[in-house]
Formats: structure tokens, sequence, C-alpha cells
């Protein structure tokens, strides 16, 4: 029987566990602060059951990286019933957020009258694409709420990765540079295929080039919504010595039709791998846009160093 100073002699003493000093102690559990906005992930282009499943995935993910975070979905060109728009789904988080504050009141709990943004918007965009951002804005004004719009998810490392290993999934590249094998197929030369004109060209090709360097190929971006702009890029790489190219797509899947992204491969006569999807980084990056707007962690996730 243990005293009160103590347990009895002979019984094991359970002494805390001291925290760790320094900079390698293991950081604290963030959660969502109460009261915090909702996380909005704006999906774009025509919504399917498979656009949802996507968009849901990449929530769960975000969730699973912030315990207590509201996230939703809201569709750029959704119908209001089966898949809800962006400004709907704003309406919707306002109206609730004054309904908290009102039923607190009434039921005599001291509330802070609310204030600040009722949602941070993240777009589902891998780059820019200044006509869908256009119209991402203009749904966050029609809808006349307090609403923060974070930039586009790219260009970051963890992006370059997703982009290796959907290339090594369809056997385009290899999987790890370390290990000591080959892939017959693995390609001399990537296409990183864009939409959103030249500011998307641009930016993926920032992600190109640490794309390029997990790989040891040359890595070039261009534009699928710029006629020619593909078969252009592709002969430069044949011309400089690559001949067995490989089409990447830097977008995350929705706000492209499949057939272009088809079309384009088959006339650049090259392979071509999955888009992004829901692959972790995009919902880890989609929640770093959103806790960055909020200021509650200082800096965006960290890409897995190149091997």
């Amino acid at each position: 029987m243990s005293s009160p100073t103590g347990p009895a002699s002979g019984l094991p003493v359970r002494m805390p566990r001291p925290r760790q000093p320094g900079r390698h102690r293991r950081p604290e559990p963030l959660v969502a602060p109460e009261g915090a906005p909702a996380l909005v992930l704006v999906v774009p282009g025509a919504p399917s059951p498979a656009t949802r499943g996507l968009a849901e995935e990449v929530v769960s993910i975000a969730r699973s990286e912030l315990p207590g975070l509201d996230a939703r979905i809201g569709y750029l060109d959704g119908d209001d019933s089966e898949f809800p728009t962006l400004r709907s789904v704003l309406a919707r988080a306002a109206e609730e957020r004054t309904a908290r504050h009102e039923q607190a009141v009434a039921a005599g709990v001291e509330s802070k009258e609310p204030d600040g943004p009722v949602a941070v918007v993240v777009p589902l965009l891998a780059g820019p694409d200044s006509a869908l951002l256009r119209r991402i804005r203009q749904s966050v004004m029609d809808s006349r709420v307090a609403a923060e719009l974070t930039d586009v998810l790219g260009p970051h490392p963890l992006l370059a990765e997703a982009l290796h290993v959907r290339l090594s999934e369809a056997g385009l590249a290899r999987a790890d540079r370390a290990r000591l094998f080959t892939v017959a197929t693995a390609a001399d030369g990537i296409i990183l295929a864009s939409v959103g004109g030249d500011e998307a060209v641009q930016a993926a090709g920032i992600t190109g080039m640490l794309l390029a360097a997990r790989l040891a190929v040359p890595v070039m971006a261009a534009a699928l919504d710029q006629e020619g702009s593909i078969s252009s890029v592709a002969e430069q790489l044949r011309s400089s010595g690559s001949q067995q190219l490989a089409l990447a797509p830097y977008l995350v899947g929705p706000e492209i039709d499949p057939g272009l992204l088809a079309a384009a491969a088959e006339e650049a006569g090259c392979a071509t791998a999955e888009a992004l999807g829901a692959y972790p980084a995009i919902g880890k990056l989609a929640l770093a846009k959103y806790t960055t707007s909020l200021g509650i962690v200082p800096q965006q996730p960290q890409g897995t160093p190149v091997r």
C-alpha cells in the first residue's frame, strides 16, 4: 500500500517524464484555435463524384494535420444541390458563426462578438491560373462574407516530390536515385504541363528545377492551354538529346479536361503520368496556406531532401 509520501517499499516509483530541452524536443501538438475561421477548399472545373472524392480526401488530410479544423468544400461551378457553390458555402459558414454567438448569449454564456474573417479560401490549384482565380475572387466578393483568399499551392518542394512519385508510379522515373537499379521505361526528358498561360509556365518552371535535381534529367514547362506549346517543348528536348519523353501534369486534376492532357501527350509522342490528385502533399499545402494566413504557424511544411 502506498503512503502519503510515496509508494510502499519495493514498488517502482513512476517519475514524470522530463521535457526534452533544446531544438530537438518534440513539438507540442497543434490544434485549431477555438472560433478559428473555416478552411474552404474551392474546387475548380466541372464537379463530379470523382472530383468530390478527391476534394474530400484533401480535406481529410488537412484535418488529420490540424485537429479541430473546420474544413469545407465549395465548387466554383457547383449547382447548390449535390455540389455546393463557393458562395453558398461561405454564406453558410457566416450564418453558423452568427448563430453560435447568439445561442451563447441566449444561454447566458459570455461570448465575444464575432470579428475577423469567417473563412480562409484556398484554391485547389498547383499553379496560378488568372482566369480561374478571377472567378474565385468574384465569388468571394459576391458572397458578401468576410473571407481571405490565399495564393495557389505552388511552387513548393513538396510538389516536386509529388511529381516524382507520380512519374515513378507510371514507370517513367526511378523511385529512388540512391538505389542501384534501372527502370527500362524511365524518361530522359520531362515536360511539365500546366494551365494558366505564361504565368503558370513560369511558376511550373520553378518546381521543374527541383524535379530536375531529383531525377537528374532535363525538365521543361509548357502550357496545355496554348496551342503547340507541348509539342514545341518536346522538340526542344529531343533536339538537346532527350529521346524518351514523359508528360508530367503540374495539375491537381479537376481544373483540366482529361481529354486535353491525353491529346497533348499523343501530339508530343510521349507517355504521361497521372495528375497530382490527392497526394498527401496537396492536403498539407492547403493547410499551410490556411495556417499561414492566420499566423498559426510560422512556415509551410518542408519538402523531403533530394537524395
